[in-house]
């Protein structure tokens, strides 16, 4: 008799562990894996005395369903999603329910969900963040689809998803279609941000003043306490790791190779970025810098032949790590506020009308990015409906206004220590550009673009930084005849 709440295809150990917290929460679940010996030792291992069933086809785990049916995708992204779509539609009925938990580009979201359409099955595209603890204990999680879709699985996600100290779960209806997935690509570039800035922080700590990976960890941990503006999950682990110690004395981090992987979404978010037209220099940032780890042979070749002068600190260490402090907290909002831009964007492309303050409330718990100050961002959304940027917020902006100058001092300081701080100058970067009524070099640009190829430029009004309006109440467009001896200005 067909019994379970719902199915999960794909036993790594991500689909094992959140068929366990669905299993903990009181659901009934079938699962099943293109691999038999995969579930055979999940069902006699973690799975033994469950509420869990196994099916060793994907006819046998449709068949333990009940109607409407559920069925959760934890595959890797790309051809294994859609190979699996395409054997499950012949099993399924009108209404019943596909849901995609891995990191699939928004994109295929958007073509899979308006595929199934037409086949009258409904459609999820979820991000899952927290890593395989999360999906255990309970992970931030951020569906995208319709409200007829989510209204099927709203009880089952709410109830496995973690909680913030509020007890409110990390999980709400993202949007339409593609904006669950878009939402979690964010998050990870986000994630490359954060971690970025962290460990250029934790370089500079090191070579600037000299402290070691004991003294930095400590540092590291006084950041980390509730009432502090730097707590959060990156910060506590960086503090974990760095006080971790090596085989044969000394710390791990000095013999972890400097090399750091990835899997693409940081590389997604800056691509979906530069398509939508939206600045993220941070975390593009963080994504070059992990290419540039990647080459570790041609550092060691230049490395031979140049190398640049530094000097190390000379103040005071205890003042310099406030300056760090402040200087991290600010970068990080930068980051941050570049992410929520992106989303905003994406928003209004896609008319997912995306609720900001609820986004950052469901990052609290769970997920790799989780911080204290994000329930911060939350308020400044629920209160100020209007912000332009996260930057302008009120609270963040006095913040910044008063505190800039930290930033600026500590990347000065990392650079007399021969430190690259890619991640912290593009934040100081994107600061100064946002708040600049007129940008020079932009001004030189569009006229070297028309003087080459005549691509025309607009004009600001006299006197002020506005841009001079057309009679349709559009940029008024000029072009000025380089070639010719008088050099005439004409409208187009």
């Amino acid at each position: 008799m067909p019994d379970k709440d719902i199915a999960l295809i794909g036993l790594a150990v991500m689909g094992q562990n959140l068929a366990l917290n669905m299993e903990s929460k009181g659901y009934s679940i079938s699962v099943y894996n293109r691999t038999p010996s995969r579930t055979r030792e999940f069902m006699e291992g973690k799975a033994r005395g469950k509420k869990i069933s196994a099916a060793y086809s994907l006819k046998e785990l449709i068949s333990f369903l009940k109607k409407p049916g559920i069925v959760m995708l934890m595959v890797k992204a790309g051809d294994p999603v859609d190979d699996n779509i395409e054997k499950l539609i012949p099993l399924l009925s009108p209404g019943d329910l596909i849901i995609d938990g891995g990191n699939s580009l928004y994109k295929d979201t958007i073509r899979r969900e308006e595929y199934l359409k037409g086949h009258n099955l409904l459609y999820i595209g979820t991000g899952v963040s927290g890593g395989e603890e999360g999906a255990l204990l309970g992970p931030a999680m951020m569906p995208g689809g319709s409200s007829e879709a989510y209204k099927l699985v709203k009880d089952i996600f709410e109830k496995i998803s973690a909680k913030a100290e509020d007890g409110i779960p990390c999980v709400s209806h993202i949007g339409e279609n593609g904006a669950g997935h878009f939402v979690k690509m964010v998050h990870n570039g986000i994630e490359y941000g954060d971690m970025q800035l962290i460990g250029e922080c934790v370089w500079t700590l090191k070579e600037a003043p000299g402290y070691d990976a004991k003294e930095i960890a400590d540092i590291m941990t006084s950041w980390n306490k509730p009432s502090d503006i730097l707590s959060s999950y990156l910060v506590e682990i960086t503090g974990e790791g760095l006080r971790q110690p090596g085989k044969g004395g000394g710390y791990l981090v000095d013999r972890t190779a400097d090399i750091t992987r990835m899997k693409g979404t940081g590389i997604w978010t800056v691509q979906s970025a530069l398509e939508l037209l939206v600045p993220i220099p941070t975390i593009a940032s963080a994504v070059f810098s992990r290419e540039m780890s990647q080459d570790k042979d041609l550092r060691l070749k230049v490395s031979d032949k140049l190398k640049p002068s530094s000097s190390s600190y000379k103040g005071d260490p205890q003042e310099f790590v406030k300056l760090a402090h402040d200087a991290l907290y600010i970068a990080r909002l930068s980051s941050y506020a570049q992410g929520f831009a992106l989303m905003t964007a994406a928003s209004d492309r896609y008319s997912w009308n995306l609720d900001m303050g609820k986004i950052a409330q469901g990052w609290r718990a769970g997920c790799i990015i989780r911080a204290g100050f994000l329930s911060r961002i939350t308020r400044e959304y629920e209160e100020n409906k209007d912000i332009p940027n996260l930057m302008a917020a009120p609270s963040f902006s006095k913040f910044t206004d008063d505190n800039l100058s930290s930033l600026q001092r500590f990347i000065e300081a990392a650079h007399k220590a021969g430190i690259p701080t890619l991640a912290l100058d593009s934040a100081y970067d994107y600061i100064l550009q946002i708040t600049s009524p007129v940008m020079v070099s932009a001004q030189v640009a569009a006229q070297q673009r028309d003087y080459f190829g005549a691509h025309g430029y607009f004009k600001l009004e006299k006197s002020s930084p506005r841009v001079e309006l057309d009679g349709s109440g559009s940029y008024q467009e000029y072009h000025t005849e380089w070639m010719e001896e008088e050099r005439p200005e004409k409208k187009l």
